[in-house]
Formats: structure tokens, sequence, C-alpha cells
């Protein structure tokens, strides 16, 4: 494969070291851009020169749905603890103050929603496997540890406690052996997610490392990747140095009998316009994998009817699986971006009416709960009682996976939390 002209650009970082810089582009004042700094100390901030060049119209910043979704918003947390890290920024407290305040906000942000380390963290014995989740029977996730970073950040992130460097908040894991091991004895595993971060911030020969011995196990039909890589550095499939070599690996899974599912990660139609974007989708599709596309409804970025059903179009033009539309998790800064539910249902009614019979490949508006992936199927008029159709894609408990079940109707609910069940004393998960 030829890489495409003017695809060979190098890879770099900005972080909050370069903040301030850019953020004069927008055009801020000192003190818009020292709260926007407070919030970045408690929020992680990382992009890269291909979203800041390419994606964002700099001209319109607050009115571009990239800028908000790769830059800290001043509003994205409560007003009283931005003033109380600006304050500390202002007066150039000492790192260790800043952090401590900023450790304070992000244990009240509930950083590992749905039980994350309490139920599904597998054991060898008596001690608990770090960096593997097996929530559902078939499926176990691992969170590589070289894998822990992204090509950029986006500021609704459920992982973001992932990347503040508290330690007690980190899942990972760089012990081969251990993944294949635990995979190799536990026979009703079909399926391993490399999840993170982002998988794709590896270089093939690491990412081999994890990949190689799954396919040495016949009860391994799947082999998934998670990653924001297409949208945020899609060179890394086209021009990067080892670009090559890991689309040799994916041809190696697929020869191998596997399925391997790229599971790309698109929050805007502005992520799938560039001609590398497309070129590097191609490429992927070319080794055999398959893209599933999948994104949170967020607001002021994708809560539009339209918006999806643009991006279900293109997606599948391009020949991509729409797979998921999911409901912005319960954790960082939620009550910025949440949808409350009937609102998110009808965006996803609105958008699923627009595209065709293949487009209808995608579920949702799903919340990954602590019992399990719970959709919306609808809001409905039951006898005299207005209430929401509700029906588990997965859960803890198989038994449960795609039976109706009915919650009250609330217009403010943007959770599972949230709701009531109707016509029943408990949910079907109680």
């Amino acid at each position: 494969m030829t890489a495409p002209e003017n695809t060979g650009r190098r890879f770099q970082a900005y972080t909050i070291r370069h903040l301030d810089d850019l953020l004069k582009r927008a055009s801020l004042s000192e003190e818009q851009r020292l709260r926007t700094r407070a919030v970045a100390s408690v929020l992680p901030f990382r992009t890269n020169a291909y979203v800041v060049d390419e994606l964002i119209d700099w001209d319109r910043p607050f009115e571009d749905p990239m800028f908000r979704l790769v830059f800290p918003q001043e509003d994205m947390l409560p007003a009283e603890d931005v003033d109380r890290i600006a304050g500390l920024l202002k007066a150039d407290a000492p790192k260790q103050e800043v952090t401590a305040a900023a450790n304070e906000v992000r244990f009240k942000l509930n950083p590992h929603p749905a039980g994350q380390l309490q139920l599904n963290i597998p054991k060898a014995g008596e001690e608990p496997i770090p960096g593997l989740q097996h929530k559902y029977r078939e499926t176990v996730l691992f969170f590589p540890q070289q894998g822990q970073t992204c090509h950029a950040y986006c500021t609704y992130c459920f992982r973001w406690a992932q990347f503040v460097g508290i330690a007690d908040l980190k899942m990972a894991n760089n012990d081969v052996d251990q993944l294949a091991g635990y995979v190799r004895e536990h026979p009703e595993v079909s399926s391993v997610l490399l999840t993170g971060g982002d998988p794709m911030i590896m270089g093939e020969p690491v990412l081999r490392r994890y990949i190689e011995p799954l396919l040495e196990m016949d009860h391994v039909e799947s082999i998934r990747i998670g990653s924001k890589a297409l949208a945020y550095w899609p060179q890394r499939f086209v021009s990067d140095p080892d670009a090559e070599d890991t689309l040799r690996l994916f041809e190696q899974v697929v020869d191998s009998g596997r399925n391997l599912a790229f599971m790309a990660h698109f929050s805007h139609s502005k992520e799938l316009d560039s001609d590398i974007v497309r070129e590097a989708v191609r490429r992927i599709r070319s080794t055999g994998a398959v893209i599933r596309t999948q994104a949170p409804l967020i607001r002021s970025i994708n809560d539009d009817a339209d918006q999806w059903a643009g991006m279900w179009r293109t997606q599948h033009r391009l020949g991509m699986i729409p797979y998921y539309m999911f409901v912005e998790r319960d954790t960082g800064p939620r009550d910025y971006f949440s949808v409350p539910l009937a609102r998110a249902w009808e965006i996803y009614r609105d958008a699923f009416s627009q595209v065709s019979g293949l487009c209808r490949t995608v579920r949702g508006p799903s919340m990954s709960a602590t019992p399990g992936k719970v959709a919306v199927d609808g809001v409905v008029r039951i006898g005299d009682e207005k209430v929401f159709a509700l029906r588990m894609l997965q859960a803890r408990d198989p038994g449960i996976v795609g039976i109706p079940f009915y919650a009250k109707f609330d217009e403010n609910a943007v959770w599972l939390d949230d709701l009531k069940p109707a016509f029943a004393d408990k949910f079907p998960f109680e």
C-alpha cells in the first residue's frame, strides 16, 4: 500500500503546558484562560497538532463542537471549585497544593462508575488481577499498561480517571502471561477487548505481544480494539512508521479465523471529513477487519438527530457498521454534558428514521450502568401511565438480557439511578 500525499505529519502532542498559548488562539481573556487552566488541573487535557490545526474552526471556537470536545470549559465544574483552584494558580501556589485541591474535586466526580473497581475485577486465587475486567460472561476487557493515554482526550471521557496520575484510580497491566492465563482458564470467554486509554497509542511490536497469545486459544472468537485513533490520529494507519506492520498484524488476526472488530469512536461528523480518515478506514477494512462505530450522546456537541443520521450514513458509505449510541455516563462533568433520557430517545428515534435499514444496526440510547447495558426503547403510554420502555442489551445476569421492563416517566432523568420501576416493585436486575 502506498501512503497518499501530504500525510507525513509527525505526531505532536499538546498538554496542559501548552494550554494557555493554545487558548490565546480563541481570544480568551487572561482571566478566562486562568479559569480554564483551573478546570484542566482537575480534568485531563491532551490534544495534538492534527486536531488543533485541521479539525477546529479557530474563527468561531465557541461555536465549534470540536473545540468543546477537546478543550476544557470553565463551566464544566462548579464555580466554587474553579474559584478555589484558579486562586491557587494565580497565587503561584506549590504544585502539591494545587494537586491536593484538584484531587478533592476529582473524588467528588464519581471517578469509576458502574462498579468498575468493585464488581468487575476478577481474581487469581484471592488476589485481584489489575487491568482486567470481566463484567459479562463472554467478554474480557484488558487495559494494556503501554496504552494508558490517547492521541487526544475528550472532555466528556468516562475514563478520565485513568489519566490524572492517581495510582488508586488507574486500571493497567503489562503482564501478557496473566492476560493469556486468565482467558485460557475461562473457556466461556469468546471475545477480548483491548481498551485504555487507547491501545492504538502503542507501537505494533507491543500490540502484537498482547494479541498473538490470544490467537492460540480456540475459544477466542473475536478480538476487539477500542480506539479513537481514526478520529484523532488517522496517520496511525497511513503514514506512521509502523502503519504497515500494524495492518499486517490485523491481517494475521483475520487469517487465524478470528473476527477483528475495530471499535471506532466518532463523536461528530467533522471527524469523518478528511481524506486521510477515509484512507485509514479503507486500509483497516482491506485487512479483513470490521469497523464498528460508537459514541455517547453529548449535549452541545452532538445532541442533534441530523448530526447522528449524517454520521451513520457516512460511516455506512465508508464500509463501517454503526453500533452504539451511548448515554453519557454518570462521571466527570456529567452535568455539563448529559442529555435527559426522554430527549436522548427522541434524538435516536429521529436519527434512526432518516437512515436506511443497512444503517439501522445501531443500538441505543444505551446506558452502561452497574447491572449492564440498558437501552431506552421508547416513551409509551400504558393505560393511564406514561412510562419508559427499557431493555437489557447486556447484563451481569445473562438471564435478564432482552427482557423488556418499564420505568415511570421522568422528564429530568438522565441515568438509570434516576428511574423508579413501573408496574413492579423492582427492576429485573434488582
